[in-house]
């Protein structure tokens, strides 16, 4: 019989698909619930258990992670008759790694403590790439002694794992994160719009700006992208759009100014004003192809 803490996990997307199958890979008793019975399925196929219900799901759960898009989601899962906190049992450690408010993150681990359930939120950064090669970045909050006994659990998902602080903290460093790499994406686009109208083999030119200060993991992960015009989502417009909010209105409370976050914010919302949303949030792109006279 394993020692492992039994997992149940909430939402087989993009994201939580590869990272429900590293738990698996780790040695953990995994149970998945999410809306599509065909990622249901796939869990299944790699070794795991499938639910029909979320109550399913968490029941017998040691640990419950959820990973799915936004702030209502979280809350449709958690609450309710049918949600997490009616029926996990007392004891139960619950992960959030979506991305959320921190308001969001704070009032769960509220409402999650009368139900005796420990509570952290873990959103994590790495994209699609990250989550199935488990290299993600994970930004924790919460207390002290609920980290220690994540830690393990987190480790078959990610490399750079670190409590940020307690409850709302991660979903705060999670913006702050979403803000680099946004602003990040849209000099990257632009600066291959500029390449390619100065005639410059732009390979050639990605490759060497990669080597210097201007390098970073988004030019890295997403250059193959700008060279081949290849917009599969592994991190869809629609989310970056949703993060935006989240940071911009959580800068606003704090009194922070972002500038060059909220120009980016607009280029983003208007990116997915034009059909773009469904696509790899390395389509900013496109925005630029615009503005600059291309046919898109």
């Amino acid at each position: 019989m394993s020692t492992l803490p039994t997992i149940g996990f909430i939402g087989l997307g993009i994201m939580g698909s590869p990272m429900a199958e590293n738990l698996l890979k780790a040695g953990y008793d995994v149970t998945g619930y999410t809306l599509e019975q065909p990622k249901i399925d796939r869990l299944v196929a790699a070794g795991g258990k499938g639910a029909s219900s979320i109550a399913e799901a968490v029941r017998d759960a040691d640990v419950v992670i959820t990973m799915v898009p936004a702030s209502p989601q979280v809350e449709a899962i958690a609450y309710g008759e049918d949600g997490i906190l009616e029926n996990a049992k007392s004891g139960t450690l619950l992960i959030d790694m979506s991305s959320i408010t921190p308001q969001t993150s704070v009032d769960l681990a509220k409402a999650a403590k009368d139900k005796g359930i420990r509570v952290l939120d873990a959103p994590v950064s790495g994209g699609e790439a990250g989550a199935i090669e488990a290299v993600l970045s994970i930004m924790v909050g919460g207390e002290q002694a609920d980290f220690d006994a994540a830690k393990p659990v987190l480790e078959a998902l990610g490399k750079t794992i670190v409590l940020c602080g307690p409850h709302g903290s991660g979903q705060t460093v999670k913006a702050a994160n979403q803000l680099i790499v946004a602003v990040n994406i849209q000099a990257c686009a632009e600066a291959v719009v500029f390449l390619e109208k100065s005639g410059v083999d732009l390979k050639a030119a990605l490759d060497v700006l990669n080597g210097g200060l201007a390098g970073s993991t988004v030019l890295t992960r997403k250059k193959d992208n700008f060279l081949n015009r290849d917009f599969a989502p592994g991190f869809r417009i629609d989310l970056h759009h949703k993060d935006m909010g989240i940071v911009t209105d959580a800068a606003r409370n704090v009194g922070a100014a972002l500038p060059v976050g909220a120009v980016v914010a607009q280029l983003v919302a208007s990116l997915r004003a034009q059909g773009d949303g469904g696509l790899d949030h390395s389509a900013l792109l496109r925005a630029v192809e615009r503005l600059s006279g291309s046919q898109v």
